[in-house]
């Protein structure tokens, strides 16, 4: 492949780090151009490397990973930030999702699901472990809506585009969207990408929490 993905390993244990490192450099679009120890650290090698993808840990000493996601997207809303975690505990995947991060995944996923994971968000995709399940977000979004600026951004949207949205919210991908609503798959990645710059964000997984936190989906619909 000729365009390589950038990425910056974030972890207090350099151990990990080695083997993060390993992983991916033995992809042939895949480089690995920082590590830092903390999510303080993070944000200065992200600033002198520019990434595409950060993937971070959550507990870390100093600056935890949801800071650290924190701060590195207030400075770069561009780079992509993978969580990596042992902890599948639900507030911890509230507060990576709140951060804004683009995936979620735990330290025991397999290589291929890490390495596949950075190509996704790379491109604009996001994720969560297969282990992370949309209970999650639902648990997080059960709260009474509010009628926020980006509640107010869901009235332009157009009533196919709203359509599209809540299959996107449980979970379906393009080509399943593209079957429930007799579309072609790419009139639907068209309403995807309309979706998403309308409500102002930057992949699926935070338009999933858009979803819920505005209430145009419901915890425990089908």
């Amino acid at each position: 492949m000729a365009v390589n993905i950038r990425v910056v390993l974030v972890d207090d244990e350099a151990m990990v780090r080695v083997g993060l490192r390993m992983v991916l450099t033995a992809e042939p679009d895949i480089e690995v151009v920082g590590e830092a120890p903390d999510g303080a650290s993070a944000v200065d090698v992200v600033a002198s490397t520019r990434p595409d993808v950060v993937l971070m840990d959550i507990r870390m000493p100093h600056v935890d990973g949801i800071e650290g996601a924190r701060r590195v997207l207030a400075g770069h809303p561009d780079v992509r930030v993978v969580v990596l975690t042992t902890f599948d505990e639900d507030d911890y995947v509230e507060a990576a999702l709140r951060a804004g991060v683009s995936g979620f995944l735990l330290k025991v996923s397999p290589p291929e699901q890490l390495i596949e994971a950075v190509r996704t968000v790379a491109t604009g995709g996001g994720l969560l472990d297969p282990s992370v399940t949309l209970r999650v977000i639902e648990s997080f979004a059960a709260a009474p809506s509010v009628r926020t600026p980006r509640a107010a951004v869901l009235d332009t949207l157009t009533e196919r585009e709203r359509d599209v949205l809540r299959l996107v919210a449980r979970g379906l991908s393009n080509a399943e969207i593209a079957g429930q609503l007799y579309l072609g798959e790419a009139t639907v990645k068209t309403h995807v990408s309309s979706v998403l710059a309308k409500l102002g964000v930057r992949d699926r997984v935070q338009a999933v929490v858009a979803a819920y936190e505005t209430g145009l989906v419901r915890p425990g619909e089908s």
